[in-house]
């Protein structure tokens, strides 16, 4: 196992933090969590662990205490192992933007493992674990996911307590899964579930309605041509999410496969979806500009030798401890908030997405779920045929408005093409992750889940 595990690792990069001598012993699982050694992305908090957020402000942070999420893991007999790499506090699509290493892809070490989740789902992927936690802020669960081609679930907000998640946008992001197998993902959502009486957004969940087989398609193309009537960016955006080639043929083999097994399929329009990156990133960095302030290097994070006074010491800390990345979402936030400019910017897009969550919520009284792409293109590479920072973002469309109308989003391997794979997702009611679970698991069954060259079954599947 040992073995196993650093020559996968030296490859991937996956890890900031190992426990090794939690390798040393096979696992004892013989069913169930029991047994079964797990990563968590870190930026959720582990006592005795790092707790960096990819981030070199807090690069020798160590945690003191516990996320519920993890806590219900292990009192459910499962034991942490280690601690993934991530975009920087959260803020990426690629892992890329990690102060701390560089994390690549086990299908391919020369593209990203997707971000901001990229290390969780990386190992994962790689067979390193049999699941991880990670966190969905826009997608940052369900991107890598697909990616690395396993199973990834953004669930409902407020399904599980986000005690312990470090903030980024409070209002958008959850703990979420990484798994090996759709049962697997079941079994984690399971205990990790619930309200905690120390997060009060977390809540108990209502029982699903029953399924009528009936799935909803949101294309690409749907999508594509309401931004292309748009004009400016907005236009710009609409030709950054068109699907390439291998990733439309992964998504029609998707509705082949989903029709063979008997749902119905009926194409869907959700009008507001075009406005949904502009809305996400305008909450998203208001609620980081806000979540971040906190990190001012006199409580806790790295601080400078030397500094004359409060505001050169917070100057200094934050110049050279945050990224590119994060110093922009800040200083976008900070904007967005400014007085006179919250009704122009934040206040209008709050209103977005309640009429997101309006178009949403009525598209799925005709369906039990919505099948919708991940991402336009499969895994991307590095250099000069790496995507933009533009096209990243305005690529999050597919992602995004789940997290904007808080519904559970299920991403799934579709399909092998090119030699990547390439992953759909289904999104539903609000509480009803066990719909997108029996879909996929019925999907699985036709089309399992692929595999890494080099890879090696090391946990047993399922209870």
């Amino acid at each position: 196992m040992l073995s196993y595990f650093n020559k996968w690792e030296e490859k991937i990069g996956a890890f900031i933090e190992i426990h090794r001598e939690a390798l040393s012993a096979p696992p004892l699982s013989t069913g169930g969590l029991a047994g079964l050694p797990f990563a968590v992305k870190d930026n959720i908090a582990v006592k005795g662990f790092s707790l960096t957020c990819g981030s070199k402000l807090l690069q020798n942070f160590r945690s003191p205490y516990t996320a519920t999420a993890v806590r219900n893991l292990e009192a459910a007999g499962a034991y942490v192992i280690g601690k993934t790499n991530l975009d920087e506090f959260g803020m990426g699509s690629s892992t890329d933007n990690s102060a701390l290493k560089r994390t690549n892809n086990p299908w391919d070490s020369a593209r990203v493992a997707g971000g901001s989740s990229g290390g969780s789902a990386a190992a994962v992927a790689a067979g390193l674990v049999p699941f991880a936690l990670g966190s969905d802020t826009g997608g940052s669960v369900r991107q890598p996911a697909a990616f690395c081609g396993i199973i990834g679930l953004k669930p409902t907000y407020g399904a599980v307590s986000r005690y312990g998640l470090v903030a980024y946008a409070s209002s958008l992001e959850t703990i979420g899964v990484l798994a090996d197998g759709v049962d697997r993902c079941r079994q984690v959502f399971t205990t990790i579930r619930g309200p905690d009486p120390a997060d009060q957004t977390s809540y108990a969940l209502p029982p699903p309605s029953e399924p009528s087989r009936i799935i909803g398609v949101l294309s690409a193309e749907s999508i594509a041509r309401s931004l292309s009537n748009e004009g400016g960016v907005l236009e710009e955006a609409g030709n950054a999410v068109l699907l390439e080639e291998d990733v439309r043929h992964g998504f029609d083999r998707a509705k082949a496969i989903l029709s063979d097994l008997g749902y119905k399929l009926i194409e869907l329009s959700i009008p507001s979806l075009k406005y949904g990156v502009p809305a996400y990133y305008t909450i998203a960095t208001a609620e980081a500009s806000a979540n971040l302030a906190r990190f001012d290097s006199i409580r806790y994070g790295q601080r400078p030798l030397k500094a004359e006074n409060p505001d050169t010491l917070l100057d200094a800390a934050r110049t050279g401890g945050f990224g590119d990345e994060v110093r922009l979402r800040i200083l976008l936030g900070t904007f967005v908030l400014r007085s006179g400019f919250q009704d122009r910017y934040y206040l209008r897009a709050q209103r977005i997405r309640a009429q997101i969550r309006q178009d949403f919520e009525q598209a799925l009284t005709q369906c039990d779920a919505i099948l919708m792409p991940v991402f336009p293109t499969r895994a991307f590479s590095r250099g000069e045929n790496t995507l933009s920072p533009f096209v990243q973002k305005a690529a999050d469309l597919y992602t995004c408005c789940a997290n904007l109308a808080g519904l559970p989003a299920l991403s799934f391997p579709a399909s092998v093409e090119g030699g990547l794979p390439v992953g759909v997702q289904l999104l539903a009611s609000a509480g009803a992750e066990e719909t997108v679970f029996a879909i996929a698991e019925d999907y699985e069954k036709i089309q399992p889940l692929p595999h890494p060259c080099g890879w090696k079954s090391l946990w047993h599947k399922g209870s």
